[in-house]
């Protein structure tokens, strides 16, 4: 094997390492996730808050 191919080539990751890294990207999915989930649940409390307040009724006489 030639010095270029050793570097082509990735290293062979432990099944810990492994394991390591996909803990590591689930929980930034999970993450990500819930402060989008957070963001839109702020967002429609807003827009019901909004449209929870009463507005006075007119009425012709």
């Amino acid at each position: 094997m030639s010095m270029e191919e050793a570097t082509l080539t990735p290293a062979k990751l432990s099944p810990r390492d492994r394991a390591e890294a996909t803990d590591r990207a689930a929980k930034a999915i999970i993450d990500s996730e819930a402060i989008a989930r957070e963001k839109k649940t702020e967002k429609l409390r807003a827009m019901r808050m909004a449209k929870a307040t009463p507005q006075p009724v007119k009425t012709k006489r």
